[in-house]
């Protein structure tokens, strides 16, 4: 698991360089991006199963030992993903801004919104495995919300 982590980060860390901007202007909106056609699969079913509030094949998605954030914490595994996603559904829009794949791993950064047309609502990164010759599948789902977690 560490080589995928170390392949993960060196992809990560190589595949854009980094933009200065001023201390308190919030950043600009990242133009989307086509992904190539086994990655945007993983993209049309997650809004799919999410729409439908299809749990199981939100969980179907992932790795066996796959991670989402929850609660503070980590959800490991299909069951617990599945568990997690229960009563999760809505108008879920996703796009992607960035990708890399080597062998068989890779990533996703995107940003997701609700409602056709809607702004994003937040940003995402989702970790990709894949056995050889088999479809790419999620390893963790990272995400976070675009609203300020600081009060005035």
């Amino acid at each position: 698991m560490s080589r995928y982590c170390l392949i993960l980060s060196l992809l990560v860390t190589l595949s854009a360089p980094a933009v200065a901007q001023a201390p308190n202007a919030p950043p600009a909106p990242l133009p989307s991006i086509v992904l190539p056609p086994e990655l945007d699969r993983v993209l049309r079913d997650y809004e799919r199963g999410w729409r439908a509030g299809d749990e199981r094949a939100l969980a179907d998605l992932f790795t066996e030992d796959g991670f989402v954030p929850w609660s503070g914490g980590w959800v490991r595994g299909r069951d617990g993903i599945r568990r997690n996603y229960q009563n999760s559904q809505g108008d879920l829009q996703l796009r992607a801004v960035a990708y890399a794949v080597a062998d068989t791993v890779g990533y996703i950064v995107g940003a997701y919104g609700y409602g056709e047309g809607g702004h994003d609502r937040g940003k995402l990164v989702l970790a990709l495995r894949r056995p050889r010759g088999g479809s790419w599948l999620i390893a963790a789902d990272i995400d976070q919300s675009n609203r300020s977690t600081t009060s005035n």
